[in-house]
């Protein structure tokens, strides 16, 4: 039991991986369709590239989804309208004209009897006025009918009897009020005036739109399209070797793609194409893992990456799965470039690239045509890398999200060209799904500021920021401790180009080194780059009580970073400048003045841990060498190549660097960068040979 704890506590790093990689696999798999894949590529434009093709069964050709889509359009544009002809408005609306005819004529007229031959004409000429209109119908304004011609049919529907007539066999609001005028201009012996008015107010609309009924016809239309033209016989043959695949040959080898994987996507098959699907899946990720053994083992040594580089590719493949889904012609809309944005901001440009690749192979599986796909969406992943070489800013996510655009749509229009011969073929739709595609690159911004808090990572672009001398923690620095803000700028650049000659990342070492020493803002007259006065507050301390302050920046530098929530990264750098080291100078004193005391070490050792990583050890080497150069009296080449030596060498004897992947090699062009640097900064020439 204990043998097999310690195997486990000893390899829990490897089988975490492992972990992850078998949960990985299975992820993937299980957005994969359990279909059979057609055996053959093709593209229309380009010829036949394998051996004559004969139909291995009975198929029928389906029509092109343009096809489907312009009958669609057609039965929709021509769709048959149903109107409701609502004769009881007619009766009611005769009752309320007398009414209205009554009241209109008292108001006029009054008392006057001898009007009645007049009255009792206008009213009758008025009923048949408003029953001739009402009984041929005023049909109801509605945006289909338009502008249509007279000759234009409609159905009506009569008490449950349905009609076809035209439009112009019926009034619409102005052609009725255009009758009544030419009604009246013929009758005599009325009141035209009063009858025109009361007639203008009685018309209404008795002839309504009857969307149900039309929706139900044109569905029943749309459900009827067929969706084949014609049959392939078994044993036909549907196409040579070489010759050219045009838009009837491909959509019958389109055909034959569709029935083919139908047919072998029953359960007998399921498991075989299961194993295939773990199987390429599992080499995939296996060449993933190799690549990063061989070329980035760093980032294969840390879990937390190798998940967040899983998780990306993983999220990839699922959101083109779920785009799949809802409808192929979605795929353009999936932002598939955001993958090498983020590997790029939280590692390299390499990697990017290498990752981007396997995500693409394995949706290439999912998709349609997929030399296509895969060609498109690489050519556009390589351009967009290129456009974040230099990620400074993050606003460059506007200039990658233009690009995206630019190259989708560049190579979209290539590949119609080459396939229809005419720009007839390409569809105006796409271009808007390059164009969401290229917005939800932008989301890049919001996703590198969460992937950083969860995976504790840090990025080139925060890494910028941070190290900007007006942020708001140096430039407290600058003002409290304007010493210490200078030697901290003084080992940036030290720590910089060391870090940079012995590769490793020079912009983590530069940002690091900045904040190494922000402790010292507590009590900044204690430490003697800040005192101009002359006046030495460590004259009123026993050494003890001044080794106590100055180790002390250490920790008040901790607790400085993470109230004020710098990332893990850079609070490392100040936890490791000093190591395990001492506080020389007070250590000595102290050994110096009380030769007969036991001096505990302890009160004058810094806390540690010692330095981990390259970055972090330049920094310490840059700082030691860096502070202790000011306290030179004599500064000519001699002596800083003395102080150089002895300051690194007596690092790497107490073993200050154990822990750090730094190779002696890398040491020796540390200490000519350091001697040569600090050669710049006094101004010292080097003496020419007599």
């Amino acid at each position: 039991m204990n043998k097999t704890w310690n195997y486990l506590r000893n390899h829990y790093s490897n089988i975490y991986k492992g972990f992850l990689l078998i949960i990985s696999l299975v992820t993937l798999v299980s957005f994969f369709p359990k279909e059979a894949t057609f055996k053959y590529e093709f593209t229309k434009g380009r010829p036949w590239m394998h051996e004559d093709l004969i139909a291995p069964f009975d198929f029928a050709i389906l029509k092109a989804h343009s096809e489907i889509v312009d009958e669609r359009d057609r039965i929709l544009k021509n769709r048959e309208l149903y109107f409701d002809f609502d004769l009881d408005l007619n009766e009611q609306k005769r009752l309320d004209f007398i009414g209205d005819f009554d009241m209109l004529w008292d108001a006029k007229y009054a008392n006057d009897t001898t009007n009645e031959d007049l009255r009792d004409n206008t009213l009758d000429r008025g009923l048949t006025i408003l029953s001739s209109i009402l009984t041929r119908g005023v049909i109801q304004h509605i945006p289909e009918i338009e502008n249509r011609p007279p000759n234009y049919k409609i159905t009506l529907i009569i008490k449950n009897i349905a009609e076809e007539i035209k439009l112009g066999d019926i009034y619409n609001i102005h052609s009725a009020y255009e009758k009544i005028g030419a009604m009246l201009d013929k009758s005599q012996d009325v009141d035209s005036d009063l009858l025109k008015q009361l007639l203008e107010d009685s018309i209404l609309q008795n002839i309504f739109f009857n969307e149900k009924v039309t929706l139900a016809s044109q569905n029943k239309l749309i459900d009827e399209i067929s969706l084949t033209h014609g049959m392939v016989q078994e044993g036909e043959r549907i196409i040579s070797k070489g010759e050219v695949i045009d838009s009837i040959k491909f959509q019958i080898l389109e055909s034959l793609r569709l029935e083919y994987e139908s047919k072998h996507g029953s359960q007998s098959h399921y498991f075989l194409i299961l194993a295939g699907q773990i199987l390429l899946v599992a080499i995939s990720l296996t060449v993933l893992v190799f690549f990063l053994y061989f070329f980035r083992n760093d980032v294969l040594q840390e879990n937390k990456k190798v998940l967040l580089i899983l998780l990306i590719i993983i999220l990839m493949v699922f959101i083109t799965s779920l785009a799949i889904r809802s409808g192929v012609q979605y795929i353009y809309l999936v932002p598939l470039c955001l993958s090498p944005v983020l590997i790029r901001v939280f590692f390299d440009t390499r990697l990017a690239l290498y990752v981007y690749l396997i995500t693409i192979i394995l949706i290439g599986f999912l998709v349609p045509n997929s030399f296509q796909f895969i060609f498109m969406q690489f050519i556009s992943g390589i351009i967009t890398i290129f456009s974040i070489v230099n990620l400074q800013k993050r606003a460059q996510f506007l200039f990658t999200s233009v690009v995206v655009f630019i190259s989708y749509s560049a190579i979209y229009t290539g590949l119609n060209l080459i396939q229809e011969g005419s720009f007839s073929g390409i569809r105006t739709i796409n271009y808007a799904m390059f164009a969401g595609s290229a917005v939800l690159i932008l989301f890049a911004y919001p996703l590198i500021f969460l992937l950083e808090k969860i995976f504790g990572l840090v990025t080139d672009v925060t890494l910028m920021e941070l190290s900007d001398t007006n942020s708001k923690l140096l430039h407290e620095l600058s003002m409290r401790a304007p010493g210490t803000f200078q030697h901290s700028l003084q080992v940036a650049n030290l720590a910089e180009e060391s870090i940079y000659e012995i590769g490793g990342d020079a912009l983590l070492a530069r940002t690091g080194a900045l904040y190494h020493d922000i402790g010292k803002m507590g009590q900044p007259m204690y430490f003697v780059e800040n005192q101009v006065t002359g006046v030495n507050p460590h004259d009123e301390l026993t050494y003890e009580e001044s080794a106590r302050i100055i180790i002390n920046h250490v920790i008040d530098g901790i607790e400085m970073a993470k109230k004020n929530k710098l990332p893990e990264q850079i609070i490392d750098f100040i936890r490791t400048h000093h190591g395990t080291r001492k506080a020389e100078y007070f250590y000595i004193m102290q050994k110096k003045d009380n030769p007969d005391e036991n001096v505990d070490e302890r009160r004058f050792t810094y806390p540690g841990p010692i330095p981990y990583s390259k970055e972090t050890s330049v920094v310490m080497m840059a700082d030691s060498v860096e502070a202790a150069s000011r306290s030179l009296k004599i500064i000519d080449e001699e002596t800083i190549n003395d102080l150089v030596e002895n300051i690194i060498n007596k690092q790497l004897e107490i073993g200050q660097f154990s822990n750090s992947d730094i190779t002696l090699r890398d040491i020796t062009k540390i200490k000519k960068i350091l001697k040569r640097k600090l050669m710049t900064i006094y101004h010292i020439r080097i003496e020419y040979p007599k």
